[in-house]
């Protein structure tokens, strides 16, 4: 038998991380971040428990990985789901709806993350962060950002602010008000992206074109092309 190629032994790396990172998806999501071990995770996916120590320094990093996949995937699907448009103001919604719909739907998980990046150790680096930072960012310039270079952290900042919120434990923020807000900051109209059902809440009008909207909050054309996505092998 043959030796395998490079590239064959590349895409079964890539396979096995990836099991690795939905299992942990999974996992913490069903037990939570204490009663989830290393071995459980390597269990569920099917892998040796030593693979965990050779891609991931620890549980901790493992975690913040497995999570930001989940949040690339899930503002990718968004994004690219029919009908596709690249007009930027419906792209920035529909970027706004799914992180917000992760923090609805994944309470345990993004509460535990965003308790991760709170300690010292704050962001991985990975490729997966790398990933959802080059879809935000994207989003930033086909919304027409005047500059790009600092709309993208303020955005990012608005989420991860936003997610607080709505995961904050005795005093959570709703989340169409949230949605309500960051649809007010950025001009767009409350059926874009995926609205919830109900409507705005009261006092916020439903279309951008009646909203009180300050100059630097408008969006101007971009001519910019998209940046080029990172390699998946990228570190």
């Amino acid at each position: 038998m043959s030796p395998r190629s490079p590239s064959v032994n590349e895409e079964l790396r890539r396979r096995s991380r990836e099991r690795l990172l939905q299992a942990t998806v999974e996992l913490v999501s069903e037990r939570g971040y204490e009663a989830t071990t290393l071995g459980d995770i390597a269990e569920r996916a099917g892998s040796a428990r030593g693979l965990i120590s050779y891609y991931f320094p620890g549980k901790r990093q493992l975690l913040q990985s497995a999570v930001h996949r989940l949040m690339h995937l899930t503002l990718e699907e968004a994004l690219e789901r029919e009908p596709r448009t690249e007009d930027g103001r419906e792209r920035m919604a529909r970027a706004i709806d799914a992180i917000l719909g992760l923090a609805v739907d994944r309470p345990v998980l993004m509460r535990t993350h965003m308790a991760g990046i709170l300690q010292a150790e704050g962001f991985v680096q990975c490729p997966e962060q790398q990933r959802l930072a080059f879809l935000l960012r994207d989003t930033v310039t086909r919304y027409g950002a005047a500059d790009v270079d600092a709309d993208y952290p303020l955005l990012r900042a608005l989420l991860m602010g936003a997610v607080v919120a709505v995961l904050l434990p005795g005093a959570p923020m709703p989340v169409a008000r949230l949605r309500a807000e960051l649809f007010q900051r950025y001009g767009l109209d409350w059926e874009q992206g995926m609205p919830p059902d109900g409507g705005p809440p009261d006092g916020m009008p439903f279309s951008a074109s009646v909203a009180s909207v300050s100059p630097e909050r408008v969006p101007r054309q971009s001519s910019s092309q998209s940046p080029q996505p990172p390699s998946k092998s990228s570190k």
